[in-house]
């Protein structure tokens, strides 16, 4: 897995060699557990680096973050941007900075619990790179329907198996597993086309050219509302509260509960106490009435937990959806 234990190594001999020689100067070294380096902390800026280009969801919660964040710790919480492998090449490069609180990532949980689902081992990253601070927040999928498919509910789309076309958005992504599931579990067959993100695969459902497509929330809602698209069921374990009239595809009888969680990570080894800094912020963050606001306005469902929650949920889904890939013979890589 992507563990950067080469750098690792490097850096922690330097470290070391770095130790020994401020020790021979008379220099104090602090220990990893709230010592002198980290008693003035933050001294400068704290960078919030987001996996994924301005403007999509991921973007916008890691930018509202950090507002409240800046606010609370009386520093600068600049964002900074580095899509790449579904937020693999902003986390590696986080993993491997200096664990002293000055470097932040907000995670996807598509990229630790269905990313690795179809990528080789050594492209896969893991919770162990890094130090998980807090959940944050919750973005539902949904089934739309183009209007012009007819298509109301489940029923129609499984009556119509096998002249379906249907959009996809990305490999190892929420979207992707949940439909590639449902479609299996449903015994629902047509001919898939392949998008890179959500927004052109919604397009392609307003003007018919695919029939249906699983779109995140907070970008499917305008054209629901719209009546552009019809929404057929969501994949969030309960009733969405956006969407109240919509079934789930658990209601439906069918074992798909897949979301979008977020949260706030940073490299492996903080100090407690920069931990419990940086921990005590993003909770008066996300406290903030502008922050509840901004959930609202963007149709994300809060998931405030803490980073053990985290681990622990995301773990748990990584095998689910694991044993549901296995179990229906679905490769996430064929796209």
């Amino acid at each position: 897995m992507m563990r950067l234990a080469h750098r690792r190594a490097v850096a922690g001999a330097t470290a070391a060699v770095a130790a020994l020689t401020l020790a021979a100067c008379g220099g104090n070294v602090s220990g990893g557990s709230g010592g002198e380096a980290s008693a003035d902390f933050p001294s400068g800026p704290v960078t919030l680096t987001v996996g994924q280009d301005a403007g999509g969801s991921t973007d916008l919660i890691a930018r509202a973050l950090a507002d409240g964040m800046a606010s609370d710790l009386g520093v600068s919480v600049p964002v900074v941007n580095r899509a790449g492998a579904n937020g693999a090449v902003a986390t590696q490069e986080v993993a491997g900075k200096p664990a002293d609180g000055s470097s932040l990532v907000l995670l996807n949980a598509s990229l630790i619990t269905i990313t690795p689902l179809a990528v080789s081992e050594d492209e896969a990253v893991s919770l162990d790179d890094v130090d998980v601070l807090k959940g944050l927040s919750q973005d539902d999928y949904v089934l739309v329907a183009s209007k012009e498919s007819g298509y109301q509910d489940l029923d129609d789309l499984k009556a119509a198996s096998g002249k379906v076309t249907y959009g996809t958005t990305g490999v190892g992504t929420g979207s992707q597993l949940a439909q590639a599931v449902l479609f299996a579990q449903a015994e629902i067959e047509g001919t898939s086309v392949p998008f890179d993100s959500g927004s052109p695969a919604l397009t392609a459902v307003v003007g018919d050219q695919v029939q249906v497509a699983t779109i995140q929330l907070g970008e499917a809602k305008p054209q629901i509302d719209a009546g552009n698209v019809v929404p057929l069921l969501a994949f969030s374990a309960e009733r969405n509260q956006f969407l109240p009239d919509v079934p789930t595809a658990v209601e439906e009888g069918y074992d798909v509960p897949v979301s979008q969680y977020r949260a706030l990570a940073a490299p492996k080894g903080l100090p407690e106490d920069v931990k419990a800094r940086l921990v005590e912020s993003a909770d008066a963050a996300v406290g903030e009435d502008a922050y509840t606001s901004f959930n609202e306005n963007n149709l994300l469902t809060p998931h405030e937990i803490s980073g053990e929650e985290v681990v622990e949920e995301w773990t748990a889904l990584a095998e689910k959806y694991k044993a549901l890939t296995d179990e229906y013979d679905i490769s996430l890589a064929e796209e």
